[in-house]
């Protein structure tokens, strides 16, 4: 559907003061920032809108906009990536000032947001929402969502294209209608209190599914899709079973912005014509692709920073844990395989390699990689399938495939800290010792598993299969 993807909701403007800390006042016993740069940036429905227009969108964003220089600043960071329809407000720009070093914040100051009236929408809002392809609603709890008169062009809007509504403890209740509903957990458990579902449920996923049954049915809308921070997000349509995606483990020092990730993502998706189920897969991938990259903390207004695309494995994903790690102040770690029958062995190296800094990326060998390496009757299983189990351990941040011989090239793209194999090799030289050195890196051993290896875990299957009665050798063939 032709048309811009519509954002309605209440804009912040966020500062991130970065700087490093390394000494104590004289006069006190506080750390002392030296400020080496200030990162300002929209935040609330402008941060969702900045997202959803990096996708490529034509994007259109309506929110109330104080007469203040708060807001001044805020539509000069806007006004390159998008169309801006302001309504009036009697308040004034809350300003979110966070104090940040080594990746970590250290105090957040408010500043504005008094609560002021805000005007009905015009004949601009009203062209606006006509002609959407869909309509995010992102509330923060100021005030626009309560308008009766924007009110009622939501719900117009809702009854014709996709409305997704992200809501606020503190806002309206959505319209009728929305095509989808996203409150993370506290959220859908305060709004379920209204409907009869208790505060106090157990079960994180239990909850969630009980909760978003009575909101779709309170909310009047198709969906509501509960999101569960690192456990992904619940899927609910009121009755039958919830659909739950989970979302893939990244490291996360700083989570900020990942909801309206999500809710842009959803809504360019929908807008494109994906079912719900589609949608909120998607906006879980691009969520936590985004807090890999180091979430609103990384975005910059000249394009810079985290975009959207919802990149869950390979050499992007192994790019974004290790921007993210570095930006905590951490130590990359790296190791390599084949990985073909995963056992005790490789689990021990895995977690042994993992403990040694505050992420893993394992460079894994390709199919062809391997044929080379092992002979024509391995791999046992197809590149594709040997990653997803290794994104499968909790020790393993990111996987990177390479087809050559060696690992050396993947190394150098990705520079790891540390290198680590797992084998007889202490005392001598690793084949990759030279070239990890060349960045600063250094390449150690790790204990070996004796008796472990997929060599002898194929021997003892032929073996046994070929004792099997004849037509019984359900092994034969491994």
């Amino acid at each position: 559907m032709s048309g811009p993807l519509v954002v309605v909701g209440d804009a912040l403007l966020d500062v991130d003061v970065v700087g490093a800390v390394e000494r104590v006042a004289p006069d006190a016993p506080v750390p002392v920032l030296d400020v080496r740069e200030e990162r300002p940036r929209p935040g609330g429905a402008a941060l969702a809108a900045l997202l959803a227009a990096r996708d490529g969108r034509e994007v259109v964003l309506v929110a109330p906009l104080a007469d203040d220089a708060a807001a001044s600043r805020l539509r000069s960071l806007l006004e390159p990536h998008l169309r801006l329809v302001p309504l009036a407000w009697g308040g004034s720009t809350p300003v979110k000032t966070r104090v940040r070093s080594a990746g970590q914040s250290l105090v957040r100051l408010d500043t504005g947001g008094a609560d002021g009236p805000v005007g009905d929408p015009g004949a601009e809002v009203t062209e606006a929402l006509a002609a959407a392809s869909a309509v995010l609603v992102a509330d923060y709890g100021r005030g626009a969502t309560a308008s009766p008169a924007l009110r009622t062009l939501l719900a117009r809007a809702a009854a014709r294209v996709p409305l997704v509504w992200d809501p606020h403890p503190r806002g309206a209740s959505p319209v009728p209608g929305a095509r989808l509903c996203t409150p993370n957990g506290s959220e859908a458990a305060r709004a379920a209190v209204e409907f009869g579902v208790p505060a106090d449920l157990d079960g994180a996923v239990a909850a969630a599914s009980r909760r978003g049954d009575a909101l779709v049915r309170g909310w009047g809308a198709s969906a509501v899709s509960v999101t569960l921070g690192a456990r992904g997000a619940l899927l609910s349509y009121g009755e039958g079973a919830p659909l739950v995606v989970p979302a893939p483990f990244v490291p996360c020092a700083d989570p900020c912005g990942a909801g309206d990730r999500f809710a842009a993502a959803a809504a360019g998706l929908l807008a494109d014509g994906a079912l719900a189920s589609e949608a909120v897969a998607g906006a879980v991938a691009a969520a936590s692709a985004f807090v890999a990259a180091g979430g609103a903390s990384a975005v910059r207004v000249d394009g810079a920073g985290p975009t959207v695309a919802p990149v869950v494995g390979g050499q992007d994903r192994a790019a974004d844990v290790i921007a993210a790690t570095r930006a905590a102040g951490g130590t990359v770690v790296a190791t390599g395989g084949c990985f073909d029958l995963l056992h005790a062995g490789h689990v021990a190296t895995l977690e042994a390699a993992r403990a040694l800094g505050d992420c893993l990326v394992v460079c894994l060998n390709s199919d062809a990689s391997v044929r080379r390496l092992k002979g024509p009757e391995r791999p046992l299983q197809p590149h594709g399938d040997r990653r997803r189990v290794l994104e499968a351990l909790a020790c393993v941040d990111a996987v990177v495939v390479f087809d050559e011989d060696t690992p050396e090239a993947a190394l150098d793209r990705l520079r790891p800290d540390v290198w680590a194999k797992g084998g007889d090799y202490a005392g001598t030289e690793l084949p990759e010792s030279t070239l990890v050195r060349s960045w600063g890196g250094a390449a150690v051993v790790l204990p070996y598993l004796d008796g472990r290896s997929t060599t002898a875990l194929v021997k003892t299957a032929r073996d046994r299969g070929a004792a099997l009665p004849s037509g019984n050798s359900q092994f034969a063939d491994v």
